[in-house]
């Protein structure tokens, strides 16, 4: 197998903003919090537009107008998610339409409403999102009670993470906590969120923990390797 090439990073660099503050490491403090964008929770909007069963066809669509959105959350009297209402399920149902008559949210809305847990990973809500062809997400709290909205963008946030600031990460990880001071030499490299990992390990079983607890870290896209690994005497 041949070695792995790593990849020089992307030269060009975006003007900075004046509202862009940095730590007194030099990093700026947007990007340090990257580091702690894991759930739902870390990057949703708090707070979301929603109707309630008896709103009216006209007033649904005065709400999305109004909000710039594609959808609605359809909530109960004691505030939990029982539908969604979309553009889509409104065109269908239009007056003069061959499926007309439906007036209120109650009798438009999609059911069961597909939503998201404040406390699932990023990862999981995007598998989710994709998998249900759904461009936002209702947010719900334990109690399934509507707590916000999560977009597409929202859970790409976290790729804007700066490659250098991963691969410090990935490097007190493997010298705290995955592989005992001394046994390893383990080099990283990080270019467009792919991270590279070469060098030694003392055993064929420690590479698939490494390359597994390296894809949780936030903003990483592929994990790529090539190690040795000693052989006994």
């Amino acid at each position: 197998m041949p070695p792995l090439q790593w990849p020089s990073s992307p030269t060009h660099r975006r003007p900075e903003h004046p509202s862009h503050r940095r730590s007194r490491d030099g990093i700026p403090t947007e990007h340090k919090a990257m580091k702690h964008l894991r759930t739902v929770d870390d990057v949703m909007t708090h707070g979301a537009a929603s109707i309630d069963c008896g709103t009216a066809f006209k007033d649904i669509v005065e709400v999305l107008r109004m909000w710039n959105v594609s959808a609605l959350p359809v909530l109960s009297d004691d505030g939990r998610v029982i539908g969604v209402v979309s553009e889509a399920d409104l065109l269908l149902r239009a007056p003069g339409t061959d499926t007309a008559g439906a007036t209120t949210a109650e009798q438009l809305m999609t059911r069961p409403a597909v939503t998201v847990a404040k406390d699932a990973a990023i990862p999981a809500a995007a598998r989710l999102m994709a998998r249900s062809h759904l461009k936002r997400l209702p947010v719900v709290d334990g109690d399934n009670r509507l707590i916000g909205v999560v977009s597409r963008g929202d859970l790409l946030k976290v790729y804007l993470r700066p490659d250098a600031d991963i691969a410090a990460e990935i490097r007190e990880m493997i010298m705290y906590q995955l592989i005992p001071r001394g046994s390893a030499e383990v080099r990283v490299h990080v270019a467009n969120g792919v991270v590279y990992l070469n060098g030694s390990l003392p055993e064929p079983a420690v590479e698939d923990t490494v390359v597994r607890a390296v894809g949780t870290v936030p903003g990483v896209v592929e994990v790529r390797t090539d190690f040795t690994i000693p052989v006994c005497a």
